[in-house]
């Protein structure tokens, strides 16, 4: 078998990648290891920024590529490709209105909040939040156009020839090894998430956290990049989350710290900034060994609760609830007194009678009143934010600078935007964003230069 332009891996990133090349009259397959396709795209929140999208203009918010730019280095600080940054956000605006007319992805601008990173809303997402609601849309369209899509079979290696890649081997368990020739690759294989010895490696300080990713996410781009003598950029970047609700293992979302919540210790004390962020909080979540909850109010619940998957964490009991503060410390078994005096104390630095001992700033609908609301919280690792560095095509580039003919990277295979180290420099929709945008680049630009490929 020889396609123009292979993808491997179905996620949001290859799931595009494999659309935007068809339409630009590329014969395109999509190969997918797994079972279903999906990948993280299918576990996010489907929230793509977009600054100065028509959708924004219609709401009267003015944005900008420049200021999405600014938005983003202020938060991630030094980054080791620090102009796909700026392609990013250029290309941003123009992503999520392909993905709504020409996909047909069911996408509306986000009003209610901004969100980490963000000085103006910008975020686009299905109504539902869920990443799998965008990942169905795309898997649509891919079927729609009829381009091939295969699961269970997992590619093995790569072929080379004069320095251009040509093929693949497809091989596994219960999957019969064969060849397939490509004029143009687009690896689109996820990050290495999954793959403990790799976390230990890059990001140590998040390895002792659990993995909530995609299964798929084992590094196998990482390994052919380096057989390849690729090189890899912004390694020690990774996204986590600091609030995966216990044990239910679903995210317990963002907006109730954002609009004013807290996380309290077993001693029912706060430990740090909550202002950091989902992502950059989640090792401190882990340093405190010990358990952590999340406690907000009535008012910031009917908030977060416009998202479906909090709305099922509310009706699955994961999340309970009190007038009475001593009798939620009872029910999660921490020190009554320490949860009163924590909470005083926070509802007196939200109200500016004191600072905030942890300098926090933003306390949005605090002080927490009435009702208040407590669940049980776990730090996790989503995914991670380097990979093989690419151009502003997506094409993956050698040690020397130099573009590998015929080989794209994007998503969780290719590097991200959110800085060189750490968690911190994670703003949301980094991730969807270079996953779903670098395919969409990729894609269009393998499918143009079909014509440089020499036999």
């Amino acid at each position: 078998m020889e396609v123009d332009v292979l993808v491997v891996g179905a996620g949001g990133c290859g799931l595009a990648a494999a659309i935007a090349a068809h339409d630009q009259g590329a014969n395109v397959a999509i190969l997918e290891k797994r079972d279903r396709p999906g990948g993280n795209s299918s576990l996010s929140t489907g929230s793509v920024p977009g600054a100065g999208s028509r959708f924004q203009r219609e709401a009267g918010i003015e944005d900008s590529p420049e200021r999405m730019v600014a938005d983003l280095e202020r938060l991630s600080g030094e980054s080791e490709l620090p102009g796909l940054t700026r392609r990013m956000a250029e290309i941003s605006a123009p992503l999520v209105e392909w993905l709504i007319d020409e996909v047909g992805a069911r996408m509306a601008l986000i009003t209610d909040y901004m969100h980490v990173g963000h000085t103006v809303p910008r975020l686009h997402a299905p109504v539902s939040r869920r990443g799998q609601d965008l990942v169905d849309d795309l898997l649509a369209a891919v079927e729609k156009r009829e381009i091939p899509l295969v699961v269970n079979n997992p590619v093995s290696g790569l072929f080379m020839r004069k320095g251009r890649v040509v093929g693949v081997e497809v091989s596994g368990e219960g999957v019969e090894t064969s060849r397939i020739g490509v004029k143009c690759l687009i690896l689109a294989s996820n990050g290495f998430g999954a793959n403990r010895e790799l976390v230990q490696k890059y990001c140590g300080e998040i390895a002792g956290a659990e993995y909530f990713g995609a299964l798929g996410s084992e590094g196998e781009a990482i390994l052919w990049g380096e057989q390849l003598d690729a090189r890899l950029a912004n390694m020690q970047a990774y996204q986590g989350y600091a609030a995966v609700a216990y044990p239910h293992g679903s995210l317990l979302s963002w907006t109730t710290i954002e609009k004013g919540g807290i996380l309290v210790n077993g001693k029912g004390e706060r430990f740090g900034n909550e202002d950091l962020g989902y992502s950059a909080y989640a090792r401190i979540v882990l340093a405190q060994n010990s358990p952590v909850f999340a406690v907000f109010d009535d008012r910031i619940k009917d908030i977060a609760g416009k998202e479906d998957e909090f709305r099922e964490l509310v009706e699955y009991g994961g999340i309970r609830h009190s007038e009475d503060p001593a009798e939620l410390a009872a029910a999660f078994k921490i020190p009554a007194d320490g949860l009163a005096r924590t909470l005083a104390d926070y509802n007196d630095a939200a109200a500016g009678k004191t600072p905030d001992p942890y300098q926090r700033k933003k306390f949005n609908l605090a002080p927490l009143r009435g009702h208040l609301w407590m669940c049980r919280v776990s730090p996790g690792l989503f995914h991670t934010q380097g990979g093989l560095a690419v151009d502003d095509d997506g094409r993956v580039l050698r040690a020397d600078g130099a573009a590998i003919p015929g080989l794209y990277a994007g998503g969780g295979a290719a590097a991200g935007i959110s800085g060189k180290a750490g968690a911190g420099g994670y703003a949301s929709g980094n991730g969807l964003l270079t996953a779903i945008g670098l395919g969409y680049l990729a894609g269009r630009h393998a499918a143009g230069h079909l014509q440089d490929v020499r036999p």
